[in-house]
Formats: structure tokens, C-alpha cells, sequence
């Protein structure tokens, strides 16, 4: 559905550069993906990181996808979205992924409850710029805790830490960092990545999404002006909404990783793959076995994709719900795709890990040649899929079901 509130608001001067026709620009989609496909096994291998792709996505429009029609953008829906993610995933998850930072900010923007949407970083979005971010850190005690400091000086701020998992930040324009101020309370900061003191490190060490740039920052004593200060809120209601659909980003890269082991696994047969030695069929793409297990992981690529386009839909109903003006039906429409998410997660995350692992039944030892590198589907879902505490997932919907606990579906961060 597309998406035109908040329709109080004008469009921003200076905008135009955006393509604000939603066809058009989702036209463009398929054509990126293809670029961003062309050596993506061997970028992987290689650990060469995907600048051109996000010179690429810039200079088509898409950054601004979600921001309304009322505010000068092309106001696709989340589907919209999800949908690109999915598609750009299956290309290379790795681009897909480092995105997520930046679709959490624009949707921030556009939701926030107050209409003071910021002009500025509204203008910045519709002109082309990236957004990423680093808030977790290493070496506390537990998740989420933070030692990064921000403290006066003059008339001005200095703020120095370490942060860990700046997935895309690397490719960004601007960049969110959180921080203790002086009085111990937990802000927000968003930076020019360019600023003196600032240092991205390409130091990730996954074994998957090699070339997110998930590594480390450097904060070395930063200026931060008082207007980049802002305070943080998981718990509220558009924070609630955006951890939601930050969960479902992460799926569709799954997603995509899964298309894209579909695939490269059909070419792989096309192209090279032999028949066993004990099949009656002489070639491979006419052998039942290889057929079976390529229908079987299409079958599976085909019921991830479902799920998190339904998941999708559920996130569009929450969008709705926030322009109604109506508390109960927000509150009843942010635990359903919540609820959603969750319960796509489960389920699609066993068929997409069950697909990767097939992929290597279409053939015999050459299906496992470096050269090809289809492993890198398997190793970036299961990457993925450890970024959410499935275990725990399960048991809060479990607990949903049986005594209608709804704790950790109003807690705005990964459970």
C-alpha cells in the first residue's frame, strides 16, 4: 500500500533530485540487483567491499523508498521495501543487509509521533545520503550496556568510545552513536561519517556477511554540536515498530540468500554438474534426483519469501494504525507484527538453512570448489539467523499462546 502520511507536512525544498514515481523507481530494481550480482562469489572470497554497489543504489533514488508522497519521496509501502531488500539479497545479501541502519532512520522520521519530523535529515534522505550507526559495544557485561562517553566542552561536546556491529556504516553518509552524558544519561549523536575522530575499522571476523563492514568504530575525541544530541527510546511506540521491522530486514536477506542459492545452484547444474555414477539419466539436469532436490529448495525459497511478505503486510497495518488516531488499535496492530515477525523467523529460518545445505546435493565434489563459493549462502543465513535469539523467540510466542504474556512483544529491542 503506498504510503502518503504524514499529509500535514509539506514536501522539502531542495528535493527533486528523488525519483517521486513509485513505479518507475522500483523499476529500477532489478537492473541494480543484476549489477550487484556480477562477481559477488568472488567479492566474498576476495573480502572486497561493495562501494560500487551503494554508489549504484544512491544514484538510483531508493534510499528515499518509504518516505511519503506528502514529503516529496515515492511512498512505497513496506512491502515495497521488503520486497527490495529481498530482491537486492539475492544478489548479495551483504549489500542487503548493510541497509538495514538506514531504512530503520527513514522510518523513524516518517513515524514520529509528534510530526516534528527533522527537516534536515528529511532533506538529506530525499537527496541521496545513507544512514548507519554503531550502538553496541564490546566488553560489557551484558547486551546493550554502554561505556561511550559524551561530555561538555566549551560550547560544544567530545565524544569518545569504541563501538562494535556498524553494519553499513562504511558506505553511509551519516552515522547514529549512542553515549552517557554527563549527567549518566543514555543519548543519542548523528555524525557526518567524514568528522575528525571518527574511525570505521573493516575489522568483522564473521565467518558470514563478510562485506557488511559489521566491525568496529573508533570515537577519538569527536566534536558534537548540541543540535546532534538527541535522546533514545526503544520502548516507545515508533521504536517498537522500527525494532520490529529491523527483525524483519534481517529476514529478508535470508530470504534473499536463499534466492540466491536457487540460483547459482540451477546454473550450477545447467553449466557443469554431472550426473552420479549410479543415475540412469546422462546428463544432470535430466537426472530425478537433482531435479527433486532443485524443486525442494525452490519449494523452500518460495515459502520464506511468503512468510516475510505476510510479515510485511502486518508492518503496512502498524503504519496504517499510527496515522487513526486510535491508541487500542496502534497497540493491537504493533504485538500482531511483532506476533508476525517472530513466528516467520521460526519457521522460515529452519527452511533457509535446510535450502543453503541442500544447494550441495546437485552435485558431486565440484559443487564444493571454492571458484563457485556456494557455501556463502549458508554461512550469511546462519550469520543472520545469530543476530536473534531463536530459542528465546520460540518461547516468548509459546508463552503468547498459552497465557497471553505479551512482555516482550511491547519491549522495542530484540527478544
Amino acid at each position: 500500500m503506498p504510503n502518503t502520511a504524514p499529509s500535514a507536512l509539506s514536501p522539502v525544498a531542495g528535493s527533486a533530485s528523488v525519483a517521486t514515481d513509485l513505479a518507475a523507481l522500483l523499476a529500477k530494481v532489478p537492473e541494480l540487483a543484476a549489477e550487484i550480482a556480477r562477481e559477488a562469489a568472488k567479492r566474498d572470497l576476495e573480502r572486497e567491499l561493495p562501494f560500487e554497489a551503494f554508489r549504484r543504489f544512491k544514484e538510483a533514488g531508493l534510499g528515499a523508498l518509504r518516505i511519503p508522497v506528502a514529503l516529496g519521496g515515492p511512498g512505497g509501502s513496506v512491502v515495497d521495501y521488503i520486497e527490495t531488500i529481498m530482491t537486492l539479497g539475492a544478489a548479495d545479501s551483504n549489500v542487503a543487509h548493510a541497509l538495514r541502519s538506514h531504512f530503520n532512520f527513514t522510518e523513524s522520521l516518517l513515524l514520529n509521533p509528534n510530526s516534528a519530523i527533522d527537516r534536515t535529515q528529511l532533506g538529506r534522505v530525499l537527496a541521496g545520503k545513507l544512514f548507519g550507526g554503531a550502538h553496541t559495544e564490546q566488553g560489557t557485561k551484558r547486551p546493550g550496556e554502554v561505556t561511550t562517553r559524551l561530555t561538555k566542552s566549551g560550547e560544544s561536546f567530545r565524544l569518545n568510545g569504541r563501538k562494535w556491529y556498524a553494519t553499513g556504516t562504511a558506505f553511509s553518509d551519516f552515522a547514529s552513536f549512542s553515549a552517557r552524558n554527563d549527567e549518566d544519561q543514555l543519548v543519542s549523536l548523528l555524525l557526518p561519517v567524514d568528522r575528525k575522530g571518527i574511525t570505521i575499522l573493516d575489522d568483522w571476523d564473521g565467518m558470514g556477511q563478510r562485506l557488511t563492514a559489521s566491525g568496529g568504530v573508533l570515537l577519538e575525541d569527536v566534536e558534537v554540536l548540541p543540535h546532534e544530541i538527541s535522546t533514545r527510546g526503544l520502548n516507545t511506540l515508533v521504536g517498537r515498530h522500527t525494532s520490529t521491522l529491523r527483525q524483519l530486514h534481517l529476514a529478508a536477506c535470508m530470504a534473499g540468500a536463499v534466492r540466491g542459492a536457487v540460483a547459482e545452484g540451477t546454473d550450477y547444474v545447467r553449466r557443469q554438474a554431472r550426473s552420479a555414477a549410479h543415475s540412469a539419466a546422462e546428463t544432470a539436469n535430466a537426472d530425478p534426483f537433482v531435479q527433486k532436490i532443485l524443486g525442494e529448495i525452490a519449494a523452500g525459497s518460495f515459502a520464506v519469501d511468503t512468510l516475510i511478505r505476510e510479515s510485511a503486510r502486518a508492518l503496512d497495518r502498524s503504519v496504517e494504525a499510527f496515522g487513526a488516531g486510535d491508541p487500542d488499535r496502534l497497540e493491537a496492530a504493533l504485538i500482531e507484527s511483532a506476533l508476525t515477525t517472530a513466528r516467520t523467523q521460526i519457521v522460515a529460518s529452519q527452511i533457509a538453512l535446510a535450502a543453503a545445505t541442500n544447494v550441495f546435493e546437485l552435485g558431486g565434489g565440484s559443487a564444493t570448489s571454492r571458484h563457485l563459493n556456494l557455501d556463502r549462502h549458508w554461512r550469511n543465513i546462519r550469520t543472520v539467523l545469530n543476530h536473534n535469539p531463536l530459542l528465546h523467540k520460540a518461547r516468548v510466542v509459546g508463552d503468547y499462546y498459552i497465557n497471553g504474556t505479551t512482555t516482550h512483544l511491547e519491549e522495542g529491542r530484540v527478544f
